[in-house]
């Protein structure tokens, strides 16, 4: 996906460098594919704020995206790539033979018209979905399920990809996008390719408005805050963090220490993500 510089002739665009959606085959989704999404802005089923910094936003619906893959044998052809609010990557408009049409992530280099197909005997190539068992080892992969039947849940943002590295008796290794080394079992599905528009990195949306639109409030540092307010806060002039570290405005350790505790799979990470 290229993106676009314009000439600064104004404040908001002297910075900006945007998606020029080159990509984008259609204007307006598939309307049997859209649900309505409730703004939530931050805050959870009591009203309180447990996401700070959220609110506001352009209006948006959800489009149902098919992570289960799980029309096996069924051809079917891309009719359109288009843009989701709701996510960094592009989508494919996929319509098979018999007449339904699904969202799917759209992977790098697939284009209208290409063939789409899921099931142990699809060909390697963008958009077709395999059980890893099937795939060769090697191959660039995205969409990846952890349990079988259950629909993608790792490597689907813009421009990531995985590696199948191994394969054993009925489980396969996986390098994910983080650097860690997964073991997941065969018969689980994943989409061959990387994730289309990779150079959403690269985006600077140049102004402060533009992630309004998109539902970002505004972030205060905690360092320019009070002490009441912060841990961070108070003292004469600009003070450190200090010891013993950087603090959440609830006290709690934050900015690289580790927090996870889910015990049930730690057998089947066979290398930690590099840090």
């Amino acid at each position: 996906m290229p993106l676009k510089k314009p000439k600064p002739k104004t404040p908001g665009t002297r910075h900006l460098v945007a998606p020029s959606f080159e990509e984008i085959t259609r204007s307006k989704p598939e309307p049997t594919l859209l649900e309505p999404l409730k703004k939530k802005a931050g805050r959870n089923v009591r009203g309180v704020v447990t996401v700070r910094h959220r609110g506001g936003g352009a209006k948006r619906a959800y489009r149902r995206i098919d992570f289960r893959r799980d029309k096996l044998g069924i051809p079917g052809k891309v009719v359109s790539i288009e843009y989701d609010p709701n996510r960094t990557a592009r989508i494919a408009l996929v319509q098979y033979v018999d007449g339904e049409k699904r969202y799917i992530i759209a992977p790098w280099g697939l284009k209208v018209g290409d063939p789409i197909m899921a099931g142990p005997q699809a060909e390697i190539r963008p958009g077709h979905a395999l059980p890893m068992g099937s795939i060769p080892l090697g191959t660039t992969i995205h969409n990846v399920e952890l349990n079988h039947g259950r629909g993608g849940q790792l490597a689907r943002g813009a421009g990531v990809a995985a590696q199948l590295l191994a394969k054993e008796e009925e489980t396969v290794l996986v390098r994910l996008p983080s650097g860690e080394v997964r073991r997941i079992r065969a018969d689980c599905m994943a989409t061959v390719g990387q994730v289309g528009n990779p150079d959403h990195q690269n985006i600077s949306w140049g102004k402060a408005g533009k992630l309004r639109h998109k539902g970002w409030r505004p972030t205060v540092r905690g360092s320019a805050m009070s002490p009441r307010d912060h841990p961070h806060g108070g003292g004469e002039g600009r003070t450190p963090i200090g010891m013993p570290g950087p603090k959440s405005p609830w006290g709690k350790p934050t900015l690289g220490k580790k927090t996870r505790r889910n015990r049930r799979s730690d057998s089947l990470i066979v290398r930690r993500r590099s840090k």
